[in-house]
């Protein structure tokens, strides 16, 4: 009896002992501790049944118990910490990342193939030309014979980012972003290789509430762009602009210093962007989000700055500033409306991609900020699960000084597109689009641009 008692207890620390091998080393001194008990315990029970023959005590028994008892939680610990262990295997090795000692790298992206084909009414576009990659309502031709349907194909909006987050300790916050494409580069042809280069979209760190780097400009509201096939959509109607800066948040509330840069229009017509800015641009924004969506209210102030190595003349600066409000509405359970209205003088350069310039430049050489108003809204409608559609319209106005552009400047521009999106699982996209885009200048010579747009996109 005492070596058939003495045989199973042993046979039962050797299992907890092996259990508790395979734990996790977060969990380890907790296991140490109970396997202490569980041997002083069998180690005493092993004594008394040597010490007796026939049938085991009550205290024998209570003693035994406890051992059970005590193999029994270390297994279940085991268990539990193996699991965690299993869990940060799992994090280090799978999915979208892994550590590096105290940092976490994650990845993710999209790859994506596009086939367009475009005409226009004002003018033929070469090959290779970024206004055949996507909308750029500036550079939509105007005043010459129109062209036929061109097509291309391309998978230069493919994108990747590579994220990092340190335990620093202490309750702090620190970690960086790196996003890059291939559009708008040099390089590649559409004859051998289409090879295009790379180049930087977002590059930022991040400690607690700050950012310093570049990133999307806080007066811009990106989740209020609705989902487009073009590379970005509503582009007459919207602000859009990337650029360093350096941004504080707290809650909804954002407070930024960024980049400077002045564009001006010539009494030739032309575009020259002015070297000597000084002041950053600076914005206020406050964001509101809830149930519904989201809500999203920006200001920004500019100082606009020419000197005599710009154009020969004089020094001159110039107030710029507006106000966006935008957002995205919830309607229903899986529909939503987006929208966005923007207004202000000496805009220019952060309006659907530079549509006019920032300010014209008088006789004397002094700055005329330039008013623009603009704005989006677009309806996404959920069919089935993977089923959905996007319609969407945008609008943009000008008040050049007229006198002092030569009427050769843009003077508004919109755009409307519709979609049809399938998503057979959830990170694939295939979709077509159909955009029909205009541009009318001052002295009233207008061109429009009508696109068709099939594209696969795999998100990961």
């Amino acid at each position: 009896m005492a070596k058939a008692a003495r045989f199973l207890i042993k046979g039962l620390l050797l299992s907890a002992t092996m259990l508790s091998s395979s734990s996790a080393w977060a969990q380890k001194s907790d296991v140490d501790g109970r396997l202490d008990r569980l041997e002083t315990l069998v180690a005493g029970l092993i004594e008394r049944l040597d010490a007796k023959e026939g049938a085991p005590a009550a205290s024998d028994v209570a003693v035994a118990q406890q051992a059970r008892q005590a193999i029994s939680e270390t297994r279940a610990l085991a268990e539990r910490t193996s699991a965690v262990e299993t869990k940060v295997a799992e994090q280090s090795s799978g999915g979208n990342g892994f550590n590096v000692g105290k940092t976490r790298v994650t990845y993710g992206g999209y790859v994506k193939i596009d086939a367009i084909s475009q005409r226009t009414s004002g003018g033929q576009v070469e090959t290779g030309s970024i206004v055949r990659d996507f909308l750029i309502p500036g550079a939509i031709p105007v005043g010459g014979t129109s062209s036929g349907f061109d097509t291309d194909f391309s998978a230069r909006q493919s994108r990747f980012i590579l994220e990092t987050s340190t335990d620093v300790g202490d309750g702090h916050k620190l970690g960086s972003k790196i996003e890059m494409d291939f559009m708008v580069t040099s390089g590649g042809d559409e004859r051998v290789s289409n090879s295009y280069t790379p180049r930087l979209r977002q590059a930022y760190i991040t400690f607690d509430n700050w950012l310093f780097g570049q990133a999307w400009s806080t007066f811009q509201d990106v989740g209020a762009l609705p989902e487009a096939l073009d590379f970005i959509g509503p582009t007459p109607g919207t602000v859009f602009n990337r650029q360093p800066m350096v941004r504080y948040t707290n809650g909804g509330l954002q407070l930024a210093i960024e980049q400077p840069e002045t564009t001006v229009t010539s009494p030739t017509g032309g575009r020259v962007v002015a070297g000597d800015d000084s002041l950053p641009d600076v914005v206020l924004r406050y964001n509101h989000s809830g149930d519904f969506g989201h809500l999203t209210a920006a200001a920004i102030g500019r100082v606009l700055r020419v000197k005599p190595d710009d154009f020969g003349l004089i020094s001159d600066s110039a107030i710029g500033y507006g106000l966006s409000l935008s957002g995205k509405v919830n309607i229903g359970s899986r529909d939503d409306i987006r929208f966005m209205a923007t207004a202000g003088q000496g805009l220019g350069r952060y309006i659907g991609l530079n549509i006019v310039n920032d300010a014209a430049l008088r006789v004397d050489g002094s700055l005329d900020p330039i008013a623009t108003y603009s704005g989006f809204l677009a309806y996404r409608h959920m069919w089935t699960d993977n089923l959905r559609s996007t319609i969407s319209g945008s609008y943009f106005k000008a008040d050049n000084p007229v006198a002092l552009t030569t009427r050769v400047v843009t003077d508004e521009s919109w755009n409307g597109f519709a979609n049809i999106i399938y998503s057979p699982v959830p990170p694939l996209d295939l979709g077509i689009e159909y955009m029909y885009a205009n541009r009318e200048l001052e002295n009233g010579t207008a061109g429009n641009l009508q696109k068709v747009q099939v594209s696969a996109k795999y998100k990961f």
